[in-house]
């Protein structure tokens, strides 16, 4: 099987409503979707989810990596080298076009082999539950958004904050006092400092918070390593890890308990495999979080989370912002819980 024609298809897609995180706010995103064709009538798709705060990229530089790196490199290719296809790209493409490349490939392999891509890379699970986000939003419309996820079924709450640590309380006292049994995970976005995370964390605990993701800069990891030491609720890392060598650095200095892997981020599921590795390596437990992508990009990160026992978690909720999603029929979410279509490859 070769790879015989090389596409893609733009998608600038609009927010139900924008979101706020601490440090920006967020009403739109574009996605671009690879196609690639071959010899043997197989497709493939794959999502780049450009991001220049996250990914270092704007939508003309996936765009132009496409028609000007990607195709040139592919047409002719077997999907089968996926390995060494994606280590020579890798020195010229950044995250969101490595990863779109990434979830091509695998999805032809996927698909030639005729399973599901989760079965393909291991099959460990079948479905997985996810969290809902609450962005950061004054007390009352977070009561608001959190009553209309628990009634839609969610168990997994994850709240946005970062910018007032005592409002952030607030809300989580809130949440938890309306509805006692649900899981509450909360996302500072490097909005702390490491007296306002301490105080956070001393507040929090009794609340009972599964998770405090980044909630301190990335430019002060030996802040990260303090809360990790001293905090009873497990710290994970987001914007600090993007490569394998960030991976292995939090894990070498015990910088954190959890790490959050994003396929987009990472640059593919090829790159999150050594990733989890390392974490599976230094007892870290991981999750696979997203950015705003539409279900073929979700579905990347969905059936990798599936196929290794060490990732508990996910956050596969970003296609969820999308007024319009264009593969919204490549797995079902029903009380929270993710499920792929079954059909081979990606679902599509």
């Amino acid at each position: 099987m070769r790879i015989t024609h090389v596409d893609y298809q733009r998608y600038d897609l609009e927010l139900t409503e924008p979101y706020t995180i601490a440090y920006q706010t967020i009403g739109s995103a574009t996605n671009f979707v690879l196609i690639l064709a071959t010899d043997r009538g197989l497709i493939g798709y794959g999502c780049a989810a450009p991001d220049l705060v996250v990914t270092d990229e704007l939508a003309a530089d996936v765009e132009r990596a496409i028609t000007d790196i990607i195709a040139p490199a592919l047409i002719g290719q077997k999907p089968y080298h996926f390995a060494r296809l994606l280590e020579e790209l890798r020195l010229v493409l950044k995250s969101s076009a490595l990863a779109m490349v990434d979830a091509a490939l695998y999805d032809l392999v996927a698909k030639q082999a005729d399973v599901p891509l989760y079965q393909f890379l291991g099959g460990y699970r079948s479905s997985i539950a996810t969290s809902i986000t609450i962005g950061i939003l004054s007390q009352e419309e977070t009561m608001v958004r959190a009553r209309e996820y628990v009634d839609r079924g969610f168990g997994i709450l994850k709240v946005k904050g970062g910018l007032d640590y005592r409002e952030d309380i607030a809300r989580l006292r809130q949440i938890r006092k309306a509805f006692p049994k649900v899981t509450l995970r909360f996302d500072g976005n490097q909005g702390y400092s490491l007296e306002q995370a301490l105080s956070f964390i001393s507040a929090a605990q009794p609340i009972g918070i599964e998770i405090l993701e980044q909630p301190t800069s990335i430019n002060e990891e030996a802040v990260m390593g303090t809360l990790t030491r001293d905090s009873p609720i497990a710290l994970m890392a987001d914007e600090s890890l993007k490569t394998l060598a960030d991976a292995f650095r939090l894990s070498q200095h015990e910088l954190t308990d959890m790490i959050n892997i994003k396929i987009q981020k990472v640059g593919g599921i090829w790159p999150a495999l050594h990733i989890n590795s390392v974490a599976k390596s230094a007892a870290n437990d991981v999750m696979v979080g997203c950015l705003d992508e539409c279900s073929l990009g979700i579905a990347g990160g969905l059936h990798f989370a599936l196929s290794r026992p060490n990732i508990a978690f996910a956050d596969l909720d970003g296609h969820l912002d999308f007024r319009d999603d264009p593969f919204g029929h490549l797995f079902t979410l029903e009380g929270g819980i993710l499920r792929p279509n079954g059909k081979p490859g990606l679902g599509h």
